[in-house]
């Protein structure tokens, strides 16, 4: 569906009278504060939170393959055996031996990306489970 200038103003006023903004910048003062008490650069940390909220802005759809690659990560940590975990084995016997080699080094790449990804969210996001509730 595509979003016209009218669709996205309405949206932008409904995130206005919601208190988005003031939601996000509380957040983001409470993220700052926590990146100073552990030692983590506050312009990481400020970069990471912007690109979050931003993503929510657009109605960005999250990434099946990084979802799938946390999701791993979260269950069973870092294993030896990812790529093989990651791979379509339906697909892959479809290729021949030079395309397999190939599909094997994108996804290695795509599986570094997301580990990057997944290391870099866990650093920011590690303070709100660790916050108690109170």
């Amino acid at each position: 569906m595509e979003r016209t200038l009218k669709s996205l103003a309405k949206e932008a006023k409904a995130r206005m009278k919601k208190g988005f903004w003031r939601q996000c910048e509380e957040e983001l003062d409470a993220h700052l504060k926590d990146a100073r008490e552990q030692g983590i650069s506050e312009s990481r940390m400020e970069r990471y939170f912007k690109g979050k909220v931003a993503g929510h802005i657009k109605g960005e759809a999250p990434d099946e393959f990084y979802l799938k690659v946390k999701k791993l990560l979260l269950e069973e940590g870092e294993v030896s055996d990812a790529i093989g975990r990651l791979t379509d084995k339906e697909y892959y016997a479809t290729l021949s031996y030079a395309e397999k080699q190939r599909y094997t080094l994108e996804l290695s790449e795509k599986y570094l990306k997301a580990l990057e990804r997944f290391k870099r969210e866990e650093q920011f996001e590690r303070r709100k489970q660790a916050k108690p509730q109170g």
